[in-house]
Formats: structure tokens, C-alpha cells, sequence
């Protein structure tokens, strides 16, 4: 049982002496006015609130609300002398609005608990002392220290000290996460046992915990159509059945001779009935209780219009590097010629040694003595095919197959996964090494559950090589790839799929560097890694998986469409019994208990059934 507000207990307390008085009234041998006087108190003490806040509406002008409604039907069968009646409406209205408070507060908190990664101090070293001071104070390049159980205050990178990561709060994941010297930390994490000394690497207002903390407090801001429809429904909804309701209390007397208390007596059943509060509560509170759900899992999804077209999802396209990959490149085979295994990679880290591309990392990570520049000169980077050097007074080449025919050189095939790096020395051929980038845990999972969700296609966009590309899509079980594709043109590839008649959904894609912020920014939704995301990624997204795992990605499908299925239950259920007994009033045949159950017991149970958008079940 979640805990209650003091609000809600202060409303338990007004309807228990509400229900108490109501009671006694019911036993006390009253008659005429007297019972009219008499359930007076117990009203009072549970619809004050409602009277007050109809009045001060009517004072500002905004007459047609639910509290109108509620007021002019109650107040109205108190005027028909059917004042028992006019408190268990009011009484039953109070509780439906209790449950909907403890629902929204129940959302509220699944959101809320988000916001305690927003850290409190930071404690920075300066002149030789560690001062506390507020996290916004902290420069880039300033060392903060993080003692056990201290909650990590801003984006950097650990200089000193081995220890283990909290991080629920921002992923969702319950195993705590090893670091080290070395490693990047992100604020909002918990460290649990050693200290750590860190050297910042963004500002406090850059830093990741910020822009998940302002994310979240923007999030109820980006509406669902649906949940717009229902606030345009509303706004002309209330007039028009109180408009209906005043010609069905005078019309029928005055052009039928009917009896004025009858009709009356039907026109404020009909108030009660068609008062529009399970719509008007239970369709924000289901999308607020998908986004609370999401973020507990370690997924911000932006707005409730975004979780509502992410349950519409037909295509997926992917990047490849950083999404589905880990972007980290390493040697994986090296196969000589005329030389040793040590010697090739030896010579290729060598005149790779000025490069900053990845694979150059990882062929001078892979070389077990150090290098000497001093050995190294004449170094030259050919565009799209490799480099070139003099090592130790030899010309040295390393690239593709490009390259090699570039320079005359006849190199041999390879049938490895990866990307090949063919050497030559002096013109003679030397072999080659490969290189692969590591697919990611539960990409290959994320790929066949969202097949199993019903999407219709998934793609792969990648500026790698197309080999590469194609034997990494066929492993992860990828419908279709595009590969060497340059920043604008994977803009123009995803534009085709958005340009599809053929696709009845939603254009979903997934990435995290810069350059795929302008495709993020115009797919229908944008999911971004949120992990080692860039910022660019991140802000232009509308969908943020906070630690990286594209396994999150059919998790986040499957919310969004359970969040989107409750809302319709809710419409078509309210709207249905709403008819019938509109109907059935406005005919004579519905009593006020009636009335109530179309009013109060169809919003508890649409609150009820929100409330299920907030149940986590075990993944299997």
C-alpha cells in the first residue's frame, strides 16, 4: 500500500464523518424540512469544497466544469426535497476523487523518485582542501571526491580509486556496476563502498543528471492527441449536456403537462450521469502512469504524444556504431605474411601512431611494447582508403583494399567478420588485421522481440563498411541495411522510410552520436542512448534509454502499447455506459443511485484500471 498525502488522509477523515452523520440521519425520525436540514451537515462536510470552488469558477467566468455539474445536481435535489439522494451523490463523487487523487499521486511519486539523482554537494578540491560547495559552482577540470554511499554530483572521468555504482535511478538495473581509474561516471549515481577522486568533465547544467531532471519536468508538457481530443471534448461536452439538461427539465412540463417535479427530478439525474470525469481523469493518468512505469526501467520518454506514437511503431531503423555495437574496436585476428603476428601489428601501430581514428586505437592498444615517434616520420592520411609512413626508414602502408590498389600492391582476401586492415612494406605485401567492434548484450534479443511485437521491418544505417555492415545485420537477424552512408545520406534513407504508403505506423529510430541527431529529430519518435549518448543525440530525442541497452527498446514498445490499450478501454467503457444511462435518464428509467454509478463508479474503475499501466511484470 502506497502512503498517503495529508491531503488524503484529511479527506478519509471528512468522508468517515460524512459516512457517520449520514447514518444517524438515516435512524433520526425526521420529516419534511427537518431531514432537509439534517442531511445539510453530512453534505456540508463532504461537498464544501466542491460548492466553493463551483462558486469562485462562476465568479471567474469558467461555469462549466465538473464541480458545476456536481453542485447544480446536488444542490438541485436538495430543492426537490430529495436530499438523502443529493448526499450519497456528493458522498460517492468524494470518494471517486480520492481514488483519483491517490492515483495521481501514486504516478506522481513513480516520477518523482526519478528526481532524487539530482545530487545536493559536491565536494571539490581546491588550494590543497577539499571545500563542499553547490554542484553548479564546480568548474570543468575541477577533482570532486565521492566517499561511500555519496551520491556522484556531476559528469567526469575517475582518476583515483576503485569502486561500485548504484545506478537504479537513472537505468532501472539492480546490479551495481564496477569502476575503476579510468572509467566515465555520470551524476546521479550512488557510490557504494570506495572513495573515488574524479575529474569533471561537464558543468553542472551539461551534465547528464540535469538534463534527465529537466526532461522529466517537461515531460507533462508534450500531450497525446488522444488526451487532447478528450480536453477539446470536454470543454464543449459540459455546456451542451447542461444546455440539455435545462430543456429537459422545462420543455416536456410546458408543451406535455408533465409533472415539473419529475422532469426535474430527470434533468438532474441527467447532470450526475453525464458528468465527464472518468475521461477527463483516467486518460492523463494512464499516459502519466506509462511514463512513470518507463522511467522506473530506466526509460524517459518525453511526453505522453510520444509514448502514444511509440505503441504505433511499424519500422525500426538502427545505427550501428554505439547502438547496437559497443564502439569499442578491438584486434580480433591478425594474419601475417613474411613476418610474425607481433611484427605486422607492431609495424601497423606504428604508422598509425598519429591517427585519431578508432581502429588506430586499437591496433596501438593491441601492441604489447611501446612505440617510439622518434622511429615514425612522413606521415600521410589518404582520405577513404588509409595511411601511410616511414617507419624506421621504410615506407609503410595501412588500409583497404583501396589503398593497396592504389600503390600497386596485390593483397589477399579475407572472409573474417570486421574490418580489414591490409599492410605492405616497400610494395611488398605483409598481410592484414582485423579488426571488429563488439555487438552489444541483448541487441540480438531487442531485434527478435520486436519482431515478436509485430514490426514490420527493421534496418540498419551505418557509415561502416558495407562487409562489415552486412555480416553484423545477418548476425543480429536485421531485415535490411545500408551501409557507407555519410551523415546527410542517412537523413535521406530514413526520409524513404517516413515517404512508405505502404506503412501503416510509426518510423522509429535509434542512435547516439551527433550525426544522428538530425535523424532522430525528424523520424517520428527518436530514441537515443542516454549512457555514452552524445548531448546533440540526447536533446534531440524523444525517447532516452538510460543505460544504453537496446534490449530497453522493445520493453519501451511494449508500455507504450499496454498505456495506449487502457486508455481506449477507458473511452469506449465510459462512453458506452455513459449512453446508455444518459438514454435510460433522460426516458424516466434511471434512478439517481443509477446516476451515480454512471458517474462515480465508472471513474473508479477507469482510475483502477490506469493504475495498471504502474504494474511491473517479470520479463521473461
Amino acid at each position: 500500500m502506497e502512503p498517503m498525502s495529508s491531503s488524503q488522509k484529511k479527506m478519509l477523515v471528512r468522508l468517515g464523518i460524512g459516512v457517520f452523520l449520514f447514518g444517524v440521519c438515516l435512524f433520526l425520525p425526521l420529516e419534511s424540512w427537518h431531514s432537509v436540514l439534517a442531511f445539510a451537515v453530512p453534505y456540508l462536510v463532504c461537498g464544501w469544497d466542491i460548492l466553493w470552488r463551483a462558486i469562485r469558477n462562476i465568479l471567474r467566468g469558467q461555469i462549466f466544469d465538473e464541480n458545476f455539474l456536481m453542485a447544480l445536481a446536488t444542490v438541485g435535489a436538495f430543492a426537490i426535497g430529495e436530499a438523502m439522494e443529493g448526499v450519497v451523490v456528493m458522498l460517492f463523487y468524494q470518494i471517486g476523487e480520492w481514488f483519483q487523487g491517490y492515483a495521481v499521486g501514486k504516478s506522481r511519486r513513480s516520477i518523482s523518485d526519478l528526481m532524487e539523482i539530482r545530487p545536493d554537494a559536491a565536494s571539490v578540491e581546491r588550494n590543497g582542501q577539499i571545500l563542499t560547495v553547490a554542484p553548479e559552482e564546480v568548474q570543468v577540470g575541477e577533482c570532486i571526491v565521492i566517499l561511500p554511499g555519496e551520491k556522484i554530483p556531476l559528469d567526469g572521468v575517475i582518476l583515483e580509486g576503485t569502486s561500485s555504482l548504484n545506478t537504479t535511478a537513472l537505468t532501472g538495473e539492480s546490479l551495481p556496476r564496477d569502476v575503476k581509474a579510468g572509467d566515465d561516471v555520470i551524476g546521479g549515481c550512488v557510490n557504494l563502498n570506495g572513495v573515488l577522486r574524479v575529474r569533471v568533465s561537464r558543468e553542472y547544467g551539461e551534465s547528464t543528471v540535469a538534463k534527465i531532471l529537466e526532461l522529466v519536468e517537461n515531460s507533462s508538457e508534450n500531450k497525446a492527441v488522444t488526451e487532447n481530443f478528450i480536453t477539446r471534448f470536454a470543454r464543449w461536452y459540459t455546456p451542451i449536456v447542461v444546455i440539455f439538461a435545462a430543456l429537459l427539465a422545462i420543455v416536456p412540463p410546458l408543451l406535455l403537462q408533465g409533472n415539473w417535479f419529475d422532469w426535474v427530478h430527470r434533468a438532474l439525474t441527467f447532470l450526475v450521469i453525464s458528468c465527464p470525469c472518468a475521461l477527463v481523469i483516467s486518460v492523463p493518468l494512464s499516459f502519466f502512469g506509462g511514463i512513470g512505469r518507463a522511467s522506473r526501467a530506466g526509460i524517459l520518454v518525453k511526453g505522453s504524444n510520444y509514448l502514444e506514437t511509440l505503441a504505433k511503431s511499424e519500422i525500426v531503423i538502427f545505427d550501428k556504431t554505439g547502438t547496437l555495437t559497443k564502439g569499442n574496436f578491438v584486434v580480433t585476428a591478425v594474419h601475417p605474411q613474411f613476418v610474425s603476428e607481433q611484427e605486422l601489428l607492431f609495424l601497423a601501430a606504428s604508422v598509425e601512431y598519429y591517427s585519431t581514428h578508432p581502429l588506430s586505437e586499437a591496433l596501438r592498444q593491441a601492441v604489447q611494447k611501446p612505440l617510439d615517434p622518434g622511429h615514425i616520420s612522413d606521415f600521410q592520411q589518404i582520405s577513404g582508403q588509409g595511411v601511410c609512413a616511414i617507419v624506421d626508414g621504410k615506407r609503410v602502408y595501412a588500409g583497404n583494399e583501396q589503398l593497396m590498389q592504389s600503390v600497386g600492391i596485390v593483397w589477399k582476401t579475407c572472409q573474417s567478420i570486421g574490418t580489414i586492415v591490409h599492410m605492405a612494406l616497400d610494395g611488398k605485401y605483409l598481410g592484414h588485421i582485423v579488426i571488429s567492434d563488439e555487438i552489444k548484450p541483448g541487441a540480438k534479443e531487442a531485434i527478435g522481440h520486436l519482431r515478436a511485437l509485430g514490426v514490420r521491418k527493421t534496418v540498419m544505417l551505418t557509415g561502416d563498411n558495407r562487409n562489415v555492415a552486412e555480416n553484423v545485420a545477418e548476425f543480429l537477424g536485421i531485415d535490411e541495411v545500408r551501409a557507407e552512408l555519410l551523415p546527410a545520406e542517412k537523413v535521406s534513407a530514413a526520409a524513404e522510410y517516413l515517404a512508405d504508403t505502404s506503412a501503416r505506423g510509426k518510423v522509429v529510430f535509434v542512435g547516439d552520436g551527433i550525426n544522428d541527431a538530425p535523424v532522430l529529430a525528424g523520424c517520428d519518435v527518436g530514441v537515443a542512448m542516454g549512457g555514452l549518448g552524445a548531448d546533440a543525440a540526447i536533446e534531440a530525442s524523444d525517447v532516452v534509454l538510460m543505460d544504453d541497452n537496446p534490449a530497453k527498446l522493445p520493453l519501451a514498445v511494449k508500455i507504450a502499447r499496454k498505456t495506449v490499450g487502457i486508455v481506449w478501454q477507458n473511452i469506449i467503457f465510459a462512453l458506452a455506459v455513459k449512453g446508455i444511462v444518459l438514454v435510460l435518464g433522460a426516458c424516466g428509467f434511471a434512478s439517481m443511485w443509477a446516476a451515480v454509478f454512471a458517474d462515480v463508479g465508472v471513474s473508479v474503475l477507469a482510475i483502477l484500471n490506469a493504475m495498471r499501466t504502474l504494474i511491473e511484470k517479470k520479463q521473461s
